[in-house]
């Protein structure tokens, strides 16, 4: 006889990590490429590019180097789709926080703790009990999500690019879609800790033996 399996949310998991990585570079590539099309120094002399999506609130916001691409390959035409000049990126971590680190380039060290952080949620996202837990799979999913999304900016631009900025009442640092793929996903972690009761881990697939049976030969 075969016990109870419960349903496996694995698939959400991935789902989510993927689209929200995939969403989180479509985002950055098209809203610098627009908005290239219509920046303009500004007091500092920086070449930006606005947007306002919620006047005196909220806006695109996208900053350009006026450096141009001096390499050649598939990373330089990756890092120039959206402009002739590089974008202006965060080298530090969430929110532009940690540019250096004892005395080392931020955008490295992070990039490594990205990749750790990565492989440990995907590990995560495989032991039985959170195959098994829709909350935890979502959770684990936007921040994987995150974590792709920044770790590929690193990577190929040596910075994240941020474009989102909130203005209103708080001068806020202006961050991406992945910021936010890794707040809500963090944020949920913790509904989940504090508000959701344990469950046991689910029986899968248990086959429990039968005795055998002894039958009397009569004479």
């Amino acid at each position: 006889m075969n016990g109870t399996t419960e349903r496996s949310y694995h698939w959400l998991f991935w789902c989510l990590a993927l689209t929200g990585f995939v969403l989180d570079q479509v985002s950055k590539y098209e809203v610098f490429r627009r908005l290239y099309q219509v920046a303009e120094p500004d007091q500092h002399g920086q070449l930006v590019g606005q947007a306002e999506l919620i006047p005196g609130v909220f806006r695109l916001h996208a900053g350009f180097t006026r450096q141009p691409e001096s390499g050649t390959g598939i990373l330089a035409s990756l890092r120039t789709y959206s402009s002739d000049v590089l974008p202006y990126v965060n080298k530090g971590a969430l929110f532009g926080r940690g540019h250096t680190i004892f005395g080392m380039n931020g955008n490295i060290v992070f990039a490594v703790v990205s990749v750790g952080a990565a492989v440990a949620i995907i590990y995560w996202s495989r032991r039985p009990h959170t195959r098994h837990d829709r909350f935890l799979s979502l959770a684990l999913g936007l921040i994987l999500a995150g974590t792709l999304g920044n770790l590929y900016d690193r990577l190929v631009f040596n910075g994240v690019r941020d474009f989102l900025y909130w203005y209103y009442l708080i001068d806020w640092p202006i961050f991406n879609f992945a910021d936010c793929c890794l707040v809500c996903g963090a944020g949920l972690l913790l509904v989940q800790a504090f508000f959701t009761e344990a469950r046991p881990a689910p029986v899968e697939n248990v086959v429990v033996a039968e005795e055998p049976q002894v039958v009397e030969m009569k004479n």
